[in-house]
Order: C-alpha cells, then sequence, then structure tokens
C-alpha cells in the first residue's frame, strides 16, 4: 500500500520525466556518437557490443550517477518540507518500509532508463555494423550486470537523502562521491570497490569470468552493509526522537 502512496507524491515532484528525459539524453549519446565517426567504430576488430560500450559507457554511467543524485533528492524532498516525516513516524507506517519503497521506485525508475539507453545501444549495433550473433544475449547481459553495479550507489545516496533536510547536502555529497571516482587511479582492484566506481565497470572492460564473480560479489557485500547500516540509523533515529 505505501508503494503505491509513494508512486502518487512522486507524481507531482516531476521525479519520473527527470528520469525518463535523462535516460533519453544518455541514449542519445551512443547515437549522435556512433553517427558522427562511423568509420572509426567499424573498422575495430571487437564485437558491437564492445565497441560500443568502450567508446560510450563513462558517459553513460556518469549520467546514470548524475540521475541517481537528482533522484534521490527529489524522492525524500517531499517528506522533509512541511515536516511531514516526523509526522509520519506519529503514525502506524514502517519507517524502514517507507526507505525501501522509495529506494526500490528510484532502481526500477533506473532500469527503465537502462532499458531505453540498451535500446539506443542495440540500434546502433544493428544499424551501423554488420550482422551480430548473440547480440540481444550480450544486451541482456550487460543490462542485468550494469544494473546490479549501479545498486550500491543509489542506497547510499538514499541513505544520504533520508538523513539531510536539506537536499542540497545530498547533493552535494552525490556529486562529491561522483567526481571522487575520477581521481582515483583506473587500475587500483581494490578502489575499483569504491561503491561509484562499480557502475563504471562493464562487461566489455573485464578482464576474465572469475574478475565478472569478484566484482558481483563485492557488489552484493556492500549492499547488505548499506541496509545493514540503514537498519541501525533507523533504530538509533527512533530512540532519539
Amino acid at each position: 500500500m505505501t508503494f503505491q502512496l509513494e508512486l502518487k507524491k512522486l507524481k507531482r515532484t516531476g521525479f519520473f520525466p527527470a528520469i525518463l528525459g535523462g535516460g533519453l539524453i544518455a541514449a542519445a549519446f551512443p547515437i549522435l556518437n556512433t553517427a558522427a565517426r562511423p568509420e572509426m567504430f567499424i573498422s575495430q576488430p571487437l564485437p558491437a557490443l564492445d565497441i560500443l560500450m568502450n567508446a560510450n559507457s563513462q558517459m553513460i554511467v556518469m549520467l546514470n550517477l548524475c540521475l541517481a543524485v537528482i533522484g534521490a533528492c527529489m524522492i525524500y524532498h517531499t517528506e522533509f518540507s512541511g515536516n511531514a516525516m516526523q509526522k509520519m513516524e506519529s503514525l502506524p507506517v514502517s519507517v524502514g518500509k517507507l526507505f525501501f519503497d522509495k529506494t526500490a521506485i528510484l532502481l526500477i525508475a533506473l532500469f527503465a532508463a537502462l532499458l531505453i539507453e540498451h535500446m539506443a545501444l542495440a540500434f546502433c549495433a544493428l544499424y551501423w555494423f554488420p550482422e551480430q550473433s548473440g547480440l540481444f544475449t550480450a544486451l541482456l547481459k550487460n543490462l542485468e550486470y550494469s544494473f546490479a553495479l549501479l545498486i550500491p550507489p543509489c542506497i547510499i545516496l538514499m541513505i544520504f537523502s533520508s538523513l539531510c533536510r536539506n537536499m542540497w547536502i545530498t547533493l552535494g555529497a552525490g556529486v562529491i562521491c561522483i567526481f571522487t571516482v575520477s581521481v582515483l587511479p583506473t587500475d587500483n582492484r581494490i578502489l575499483s570497490f569504491f561503491p561509484f566506481s562499480l557502475p563504471f565497470q562493464t562487461l566489455a572492460g573485464a578482464e576474465d569470468a572469475n574478475w565478472i564473480f569478484v566484482t558481483l560479489a563485492g557488489c552484493a557485500a556492500e549492499i547488505v552493509l548499506a541496509v545493514l547500516a540503514e537498519a541501525v540509523i533507523l533504530k538509533v533515529r527512533r530512540h532519539c526522537a
């Protein structure tokens, strides 16, 4: 029931148009990039999806993380305006369920954006490259991998958003985390597990199947730790209220 109520709240905020618009912008990037210099991509002796991801994934991931930051800010801003959060704590509503419902909405919206972006990649592969065997299987695997690696930063952003009454604090923290990735060494495997670095890893850039498994295991561990951290925060907030 609360999930449906959260959806109704967000209809008034511009959340869904923002995510859709951002997804369309990210989807347009590989199309425009490939259309501007098709010979440069077609001549490479690699599968079409690998070529497209190597050329466009950095920008697409950066846009997706920006969407996650904006979405997290908007989702909790409505709760803190007019002290709605304090009023809700006096009602028979689980604050923890509220958090997870909001996080689920953000993740579903970002999955929709990823789906649009992968449809654009499919268009590029079919239009500019010779017939590719196994293209749609590779796209599906890449979609699942990209979404899995996007979950940890989204949960962390939602934790920021649930803690900060002022959404500008969440926005600033998110921007700092995103740009921290740009100063981290790209060849350090340990630093690659920084939550906001994870989405920049792609199947095309994975060294082997074992490393993919390790990355996914690290991603799962970060999700569990983030969920436990939020549970502790909720208990502390309840005792301090």
